[in-house]
C-alpha cells in the first residue's frame, strides 16, 4: 500500500531548553485509504501530532511528509490537500453557515457550482440545511462542529485530520459522523487520520490504532493486534495497562459516549 504519512523521530519540545516534550521521536506510517486513529489521556500529544502533520506548526526535531509534501518546506501543498478539523477551531460568528462554507471552499478555489453542489450535500447531511442562512452566533456548539466538520471537506481533500470530532456533538450527530467517516474511508478512498480519547470512537472506525502516552507512542496495531500485545480482553483494558492508569472522569466519558452514540 502506498505511505501517505510518513514521520521520522518526529518531536515538538516546549519549555526552556526543550525541557517539556509534547511529541518525541514519533515514527508512524499511514496508508493510503485506512482510517487511522491516536488515542490517549488528555495531554498525552494528540493534537500537537496533527498540528504538525497539517503544517500548523513547525516540529523542533525529525521530518515528516504528507502524499510526498515535506511538512515544513511544503507547508502550503500540505494544507491544500489536507482537511483539518482542530480541537479549538475558529469561526467567523457574523457569517451564516452557508456563507462560512463558501467562504471556506474558495480559500480552496473551489469551483463555484462544484462548491455550491458540496455545501448543500453536507448541510442536508447534517440536517442544518434549513438553518443555512443562519448566523454562526446563534449557533448551539454541536451545530457549530458539524458545519465545522463540512468546511473540513468541503474541497474534497485527499487526507482528513479530525481532533476530537465527536467532543461536542449529540449521540445523533456522533452518528451522523462516523457513517460519513466510514463512506469517506470506504467509498471514496479517503485516508483519515482521526485523534480522540474518546475510546469507542477510535475502535470502531479505525482500521489501525496507534496509542500514544507522554508524549511517545507506545504501540501501533490493529485492535487485535494490541489486545494479543497486552494480553488483555478489551481495548479499555489494554489502553490502561500500557499507559498506566486513567483518570476517572475520562473513563465515565469513554462509556457515556459508546452507550450514547451506539
Amino acid at each position: 500500500m502506498k505511505e501517505l504519512i510518513r514521520t521520522d523521530k518526529l518531536s515538538k519540545y516546549y519549555g526552556k531548553n526543550g525541557s517539556i516534550k509534547a511529541v518525541d521521536k514519533l515514527d508512524l506510517k499511514v496508508y493510503e485509504g485506512e482510517t487511522f486513529g491516536l488515542l490517549g489521556p488528555n495531554g498525552a500529544g494528540k493534537t500537537t501530532i496533527i498540528r504538525m502533520l497539517s503544517g500548523i506548526i513547525s516540529p523542533s526535531n525529525g521530518t515528516a511528509s504528507v502524499n510526498g509534501f515535506d511538512i515544513v518546506k511544503q507547508d502550503i501543498e500540505v494544507k491544500r490537500i489536507t482537511g483539518l478539523l482542530a480541537e479549538s477551531p475558529g469561526l467567523y460568528d457574523k457569517l451564516s453557515a452557508y456563507e462560512f462554507l463558501e467562504f471556506m471552499g474558495a480559500l480552496y478555489e473551489v469551483p463555484e457550482n462544484i462548491l455550491k453542489q458540496r455545501i448543500d450535500h453536507y448541510l442536508k447531511i447534517f440536517a442544518l440545511d434549513g438553518r443555512q442562512d443562519y448566523l454562526l452566533e446563534g449557533f448551539s456548539r454541536g451545530m457549530k462542529q458539524k458545519v465545522l466538520i463540512a468546511a473540513a471537506m468541503v474541497h474534497d481533500p485527499a487526507i482528513i485530520f479530525l481532533d476530537e470530532p465527536t467532543s461536542a456533538l449529540d449521540p445523533r450527530a456522533a452518528l451522523t459522523v462516523k457513517h460519513l467517516l466510514k463512506e469517506l474511508s470506504e467509498d471514496a478512498g479517503k485516508t483519515i487520520f482521526v485523534s480522540s480519547h474518546i475510546l469507542p470512537i477510535i475502535e470502531e472506525l479505525c482500521d489501525r490504532i496507534g496509542i500514544i502516552n507522554e508524549g511517545k507512542l507506545i504501540t501501533v496495531g490493529t485492535v487485535e493486534e494490541i489486545l494479543t500485545q497486552a494480553e488483555k480482553p478489551t481495548l479499555e483494558e489494554a489502553f490502561i495497562a500500557m499507559t498506566g492508569g486513567v483518570d476517572k472522569k475520562e473513563l465515565l466519558a469513554w462509556r457515556e459516549q459508546g452507550n450514547g452514540s451506539a
